[in-house]
């Protein structure tokens, strides 16, 4: 009887076990990483950006909203945030909790679709079969039709209360200690909000830096910030591929980005314009697909430094 039904039974047990640390486990084990990017102009103090994304905070996530309560302790210069804040119409004052200590700090934030609505249950292999048909394409998501609207307005009014810029289809400054920034961002691609033709024109030539800012780094989202030569574009909205196979990587990016560019720091390239592009993992996930392998949640600090000649 082992040997005939000890394999089976000894893969369901491993496909439990992975199942339940993809749920209950690695969603839990936040990491702070940590990268330079070569960016700045000559003479300009480093400067330590922390970027959030993807918090799709749910009520009752005390342990994430402790945790972002405690990256108030690396006092960064700069806070970025790239959006999809809830999956939870109930979460905002945790949210607002959560983000307290770092809206004592400067900021910038854009929106995701998670902002805007609520996640609904859906076939997860429909991600795959997105990508394998290419309907994410360069157009995004369909415009959203029948979904739960979440009250984005009051995260919205404290963010601009405390100072944070908001730059969905806009473009702002702030005057740091280490100079003057500039930033121009977008509304989400992934639902068809942005509208770079409202932003076009390229960095600020009276800024110090001018940085670019989107929730969903799709092709022209990124294509038009690096032809217009801003130098770093700050992204999220992928989730690292949230469900990566060890060895090999990411499964799908949920845009028309490639996978190989699914997190972290790497370039964008247009004719023979380049940028940097940081793409964060995020902290969460859908309230509805909790589940994260191979791929932990995080925040990243990045320190901006002089560009290299």
């Amino acid at each position: 009887m082992r040997a005939r039904y000890g394999v089976p039974l000894s893969l369901t047990a491993l496909g439990a076990a992975c199942v339940g640390y993809a749920a209950v486990i690695e969603p839990r084990m936040f990491r702070l990483r940590r990268i330079t990017v070569p960016v700045l102009p000559p003479g300009m103090k480093p400067l330590r950006v922390l970027q959030v994304s993807d918090i799709h905070m749910v009520s009752g996530q005390d342990r994430k909203r402790r945790w972002l309560q405690h990256l108030a302790g690396l006092r960064p210069d700069l806070v970025v945030n790239t959006g999809d804040n809830l999956s939870d119409p109930e979460a905002v004052p945790e949210l607002l909790d959560a983000l307290g200590p770092l809206l004592e700090f400067p900021g910038a934030y854009v929106f995701g679709s998670n902002d805007y609505y609520g996640p609904t249950p859906r076939n997860p292999a429909r991600y795959l079969f997105e990508k394998a048909s290419g309907r994410h394409g360069l157009n995004g998501n369909p415009p959203v039709v029948g979904a739960v609207h979440l009250p984005w307005e009051p995260m919205r009014d404290t963010f601009d209360a405390a100072g944070w810029v908001g730059l969905s289809n806009a473009r702002g400054r702030l005057k740091l200690e280490h100079g003057d920034l500039a930033f121009t961002g977008l509304d989400d691609p992934h639902i068809k909000r942005d509208r770079y033709a409202e932003v076009a024109g390229g960095p600020d030539p009276d800024a110090d830096l001018s940085l670019a800012l989107v929730h969903a780094p799709y092709l022209r989202a990124l294509d038009a910030f690096t032809a217009d030569g801003y130098p770093l574009i700050l992204a999220g909205h992928t989730h690292g591929g949230q469900l990566r196979v060890p060895f090999y990587g990411a499964l799908v990016t949920n845009c028309d980005l490639d996978t190989r560019r699914v997190s972290g720091l790497t370039d964008h390239r247009v004719g023979d314009r380049r940028a940097y592009l940081h793409v964060s993992a995020g902290c969460g996930a859908n309230r509805y697909y909790p589940f994260r392998f191979a791929c932990p949640p995080e925040a990243t600090l990045l320190t901006l430094t002089e560009r290299r000649p």
